[in-house]
């Protein structure tokens, strides 16, 4: 699984059925780069579409068992990712290192 992978399934744990166009908008890419990993999610039966029930153009996201099963073991490599990203950071500027890439991350959108 890529990291581009993995940032979809990550939005789809946080919220299931998301539609692609969400998924653009979460991840920062374009409609092709999602449509492309959804299409690899797929092959990996890790994700299904749905055409909406209100409008058969959208597709909605849903994750397999297989994806909802790989989320607490991937998570737990996210967080050791993150505990080495952080290594040399003293534990009282964490927590402000956070709140700084958030604001960041948030003026991204």
């Amino acid at each position: 699984m890529t990291i581009e992978q993995w940032s979809v399934l990550y939005h789809l744990w946080k919220e299931d059925g998301k539609s692609q166009q969400e998924l653009c908008n979460a991840t920062f890419r374009d409609k092709p780069s999602i449509t492309r990993l959804v299409d690899n999610l797929e092959k990996l039966q890790l994700v299904k579409r749905v055409a909406s029930e209100s409008d058969r153009r959208i597709n909605r996201i849903y994750l397999t068992r297989l994806a909802q099963k790989l989320q607490e073991q991937t998570m737990g490599l996210a967080e050791e990712t993150l505990n080495e990203a952080l290594g040399g950071v003293p534990a009282d500027k964490v927590d402000v290192c956070k709140t700084v890439l958030q604001i960041v991350y948030d003026n991204l959108k």
